[in-house]
């Protein structure tokens, strides 16, 4: 069977637009979350939260002007000068805004859309919306797509602004921190939202390789799953077991770097370490490095997973694997370890990348370089 690799990643986070500066800015350590300058919802009460900096668009909603500029750099990083016919779009986030009175509220647009068919000429596009995981799932699609035949490449794309509906269900829920989040410490408190873009372009190894793109990052196994039952996040059970379907699905036993979906709470954060450290116990891995970029620049929703696989795909390339910004006490583990600053010197084969969200939405990805 053909390599599915992913040849193009674009991205716009608090760090800026463009994959390398939340690159620098995650192995740094910086940390771009801070009181809100631009959001003013009445119901927000001073979180800490990851804002995109710059001048705001008026003819469009932010939300489709981030996801924007993420494809357009995705598309460029892929070294494609149009999208070869029959592409396919795949689009995460929530479902789009219906035509009516609501799509004129500000507010609504930030959350819902508008998002128009037809973008960079891909034909109607479709949706997935499946809470944190959403971009991991719509990467499962994708590669059903192209392994059909049905289309030559897919994009995946989304964006995400601040907006009252998303922090209002997290702020009643308690799961907001009032300072920058800080997964897998000792005295996390919760979650930073963010806000921004991301994209990736799928299509086989040998597509890419003829003009010359990057194919060294093959999808080399995925799990994604519902788990109605329970809320995943929390479940350690159902964590581990998505990541073991993930390694069997890659046809590994292991990986030399997880890419964690810690967002910073309690429960959360807890469950995934214990699951890891279960898979670890199981594979005999002994020194698994595990780092988050939530701490960094806040948690994407929908779109968390294109920053996840960004991050991933950068300790594959340099083998230096990045830290969890904010992480100053690590929780005690054993077979896990949790960065503090940037690991060179990594040896770097298979990576993995974890997404979790509400309604039991979870996935698990592997990459491998090739």
């Amino acid at each position: 069977m053909r390599d599915i690799v992913i040849s193009g990643i674009g991205l716009v986070t608090a760090f800026g637009p463009g994959t390398d500066a939340y690159v620098r800015g995650l192995l740094a350590g910086r940390c771009a979350l801070s009181p809100a300058r631009r959001f003013s919802a009445t119901a927000y009460r001073g979180h800490a939260v990851g804002e995109v900096s710059g001048p705001v668009p008026d003819t469009v909603p932010r939300r489709q002007s981030y996801m924007l500029a993420a494809v357009e750099e995705a598309v460029r990083a892929a070294r494609l000068t149009a999208l070869p016919d029959g592409t396919r779009m795949v689009l995460v986030g929530q479902s789009p805004l219906p035509s009516g009175p609501a799509a004129a509220d500000p507010e609504q647009r930030e959350f819902m859309g508008p998002t128009p068919d037809g973008l960079l000429g891909t034909g109607p596009a479709l949706h997935i919306t499946q809470a944190c995981a959403s971009a991991l799932f719509a990467v499962s699609l994708a590669r059903e797509i192209i392994r059909s035949g049905t289309a030559p490449a897919v994009v995946v794309a989304g964006g995400t602004a601040l907006n009252l509906y998303e922090y209002a269900s997290l702020d009643v829920v308690r799961a907001l921190a009032k300072e920058p989040a800080r997964p897998f410490d000792v005295e996390r408190q919760g979650i930073s939202l963010g806000e921004g873009g991301g994209a990736l372009v799928l299509e086989h190894a040998d597509h890419a390789r003829r003009r010359g793109a990057s194919t060294d990052l093959v999808v080399a196994g995925l799990a994604s799953r519902l788990a109605g039952g329970k809320a995943v996040a929390s479940d350690e059970g159902v964590v581990s077991a998505c990541m073991r379907a993930a390694l069997e699905d890659a046809g590994v036993d292991g990986v030399d770097y997880l890419h964690a979906h810690a967002t910073g709470t309690q429960q959360g954060d807890a469950a995934e370490l214990h699951a890891a450290e279960k898979i670890c116990a199981e594979n005999g891995t002994t020194r698994l490095p595990v780092s988050s970029h939530k701490g960094a620049v806040g948690h994407l929703l929908h779109i968390s997973g294109v920053a996840a696989i960004a991050a991933t795909a950068a300790a594959l390339r340099t083998g230096t694997v990045p830290p969890t910004t904010g992480l100053q006490t690590p929780e005690a583990t054993s077979r896990v370890a949790l960065p503090t600053r940037a690991e060179p010197g990594h040896s770097l084969s298979h990576a993995a990348v974890n997404s979790f969200g509400f309604g039991g939405n979870n996935a698990c990805l592997v990459l491998r370089r090739a």
